[in-house]
Order: structure tokens, then C-alpha cells, then sequence
């Protein structure tokens, strides 16, 4: 709008230019205010389709998220692998501590669990576990595979049979079985009556005949009849698993190994060795605490002492010469801590 103050000239209309410009003064004022209500519809719209986009948002950073984790995985094992190789060459301090590191960096509760077995058991871990195995060597002067065998197969047959029975009973048998059927070929080739006949002492005998059968079969076409030497080569064998392998490489071949049966894994996780239903997880761990020369008779000694004193069901633990160095003895209350009734439970 035109100044009231101002003063006209000799003509007091407004020129045509000087009325233009008046004219569009309020139409120009007006566009601000006219595009307020546009600007506020521009938020609530941008408001509105951030909020219906935040989710899908969520999902992409999610999935952004995990496919990076996923990635980087590999990295992180590595990493974990790494650092507990070099704490396994350090001392106990630098194995802890590397331990860690390679958690942290693994960002996982099972990455943590790896770097730590990867360093190793720690030095006081090891002077225990030396002081035990004096200990059950003193108990059990002469550890022996309770198994008669005289031979490889001897002793793979045997292994076989002996599920689900006693050892008693399978060396009753394993003289008359060898005998008849000396070799792989003799086994393969056995009238399956003849054989059921004399396995059934040892209990499930159609099944074991089939199961033996089948066994020297496989020995004869992929070995020439001979009990290969390898753990790969072993439990490619049919009803072989890890258990059975071990002991044929440990007892027949004199190979360093650890077979968990299932007094081994008991014993193991009383003394706090490894966990009693995982077989591999002891095998590594029972293993680490070791020299390769005693994993035999280590194992020798955790079986006898699973059969004859660390009982399953009632441990005779007040005539056990590891309850000072065991942390289960007692065993919560099911262990005979009584000396006198203990040593009525020993076998």
C-alpha cells in the first residue's frame, strides 16, 4: 500500500506503472502466506512417509547388519585361531590374555570357547592332571585293554561286539569266532547260522553276525582284508565310529589316541577334563593335557578307574585316591563317602 505520508505531484492518479506496482504489492505479501499452509502439508507428508518408512528402514539395516556379521565371521575365526596359537607358545598370563583378545575379537560365546582351547590348558592345569595320572598309576600298576586280542582284526571284531555287553563275555566267544574264522575273507564268507550260534553269549547275536559279516566284507574290498592304520580310513568303516578307531589305534597299532567310552567321558567330567556326552570335546581335551606317550595309557586308566571305582551311579569316592584332587567327590551326596562302605563298592 502507498505511503499515507506521501505527497502527489501534478497529477494525483497514480501512472499506469505506478498502479501496477501498488496493485501487485498485496498480491506478492499475500504469496508467503498463501504457501504457509503448502509448507505445512510438506511436513506432514515427509513426517508421515518417514514414519511408514522407519521399518523397512529397520529391515535394511538389519539385514545390513547380519550379512556384515555374517561376512566378517571368517575374519573373526581367524583371528580367534590366531591369537590362540600364539598363546599356546606362551606362558600362562600371555595364553589368558590372548584368550581373551581373540573372544573379544570372535564376539561370540562358542568363538570365546574355541581361542580358549586353542591356547591350551594353563600350567596348574597340567600339574594336576600329572598328579592324577601318578595317582591312578599307583592304583592300577599294569593298565591292560580288558579285550583279549591277538591281532588288528582281533581287536576291531571284539570292539564291535562288545556293544551293549560285557568284555567278560565277548573273550568267551572271540577264541571259538577266530578260530573257525581267522581272517577278514573267513569272516565275510561264514555260514551266518554257524556264527549267530556262537556269538550268543554276547546278546542282539543275529544282529552282531550281520554287522560282523558286513565289517570283513568292507575290510576285504576296500583294504585287501587288512584293518587300515588311519582314523579316516577307520570310520569309514561300517558301525566304526571314534570310540572304536581310537582304541584299535591306540591298543593294535600303538598309536597315540583317546577313545571315550562312556567311563571316560564319566571320569573326565568329574575331574572337570570335558564335558561327558560330548566324545570329541574330551578326546581334544583329555589329549591337551598330555603327552602324546601317555594318551593311551591315560585312557587305559580313566577306564579301569570308571569301572572299579568312579561308578556310575554310586562313586566310591571315600576310597578313591583322587578325592583330594577331584571336584566332584561326593558327588553332590550320591557318592559313598564312608571309607569302609566305599571299599565295599570297589570291583
Amino acid at each position: 500500500m502507498p505511503s499515507r505520508n506521501r505527497t502527489t505531484t501534478a497529477a494525483t492518479a497514480p501512472t499506469d506503472a505506478t498502479a501496477a506496482a501498488v496493485n501487485a504489492t498485496p498480491v506478492e505479501n499475500a504469496a508467503p502466506r498463501k504457501a504457509a499452509p503448502k509448507k505445512a502439508a510438506a511436513r506432514k507428508a515427509a513426517a508421515t512417509t518417514a514414519t511408514e518408512a522407519l521399518p523397512a528402514k529397520k529391515a535394511t539395516a538389519r539385514k545390513a547388519a547380519e550379512t556384515t556379521a555374517t561376512e566378517a565371521l571368517p575374519a573373526k575365526k581367524a583371528t580367534a585361531r590366531k591369537a590362540g596359537a600364539t598363546a599356546a607358545t606362551e606362558g600362562s598370563p600371555a595364553k589368558k590374555a590372548a584368550a581373551k583378545k581373540a573372544a573379544k575379537a570372535a564376539g561370540t560365546v562358542a568363538e570365546a570357547a574355541v581361542a580358549v582351547v586353542a591356547a591350551g590348558p594353563d600350567l596348574e592345569q597340567t600339574r594336576r592332571a600329572r598328579r592324577i595320572l601318578k595317582l591312578l598309576t599307583t592304583r592300577y600298576p599294569d593298565p591292560v585293554l580288558e579285550l583279549d586280542f591277538e591281532s588288528p582284526l582281533q581287536l576291531l571284531v571284539a570292539a564291535v561286539l562288545a556293544a551293549q555287553t560285557l568284555d567278560e563275555r565277548v573273550n568267551l566267544v572271540t577264541p571259538v569266532l577266530f578260530a573257525k574264522y581267522p581272517t577278514a575273507a573267513d569272516l565275510a564268507a561264514a555260514d551266518p547260522a554257524d556264527m549267530e550260534e556262537i556269538l550268543q553269549p554276547v546278546g542282539y547275536f543275529r544282529k552282531k553276525t550281520q554287522i560282523v559279516m558286513k565289517l570283513a566284507a568292507t575290510l576285504v574290498e576296500r583294504h585287501d582284508g587288512e584293518v587300515p592304520k588311519t582314523l579316516d580310513e577307520l570310520i569309514e568303516l561300517p558301525w566304526v565310529g571314534r570310540k572304536t578307531a581310537n582304541m584299535v589305534l591306540g591298543n593294535a597299532f600303538a598309536t597315540p589316541a583317546i577313545s571315550v567310552d562312556t567311563h571316560v567321558g564319566r571320569v573326565a567330567h568329574r575331574l572337570a577334563w570335558g564335558p561327558e556326552k560330548d566324545v570329541e570335546k574330551t578326546e581334544t581335551d583329555v589329549a591337551a593335557l598330555f603327552e602324546q606317550k601317555d594318551w593311551v595309557p591315560v585312557n587305559l586308566l580313566l577306564i579301569l578307574h570308571g569301572r572299579r571305582t568312579c561308578h556310575s551311579r554310586k562313586p566310591a569316592c571315600g576310597a578313591c585316591p583322587l578325592a583330594e584332587e577331584c571336584p566332584s567327590a561326593g558327588l553332590g551326596g550320591k557318592g559313598e563317602l564312608d571309607p569302609e562302605k566305599a571299599r565295599a563298592l570297589l570291583k
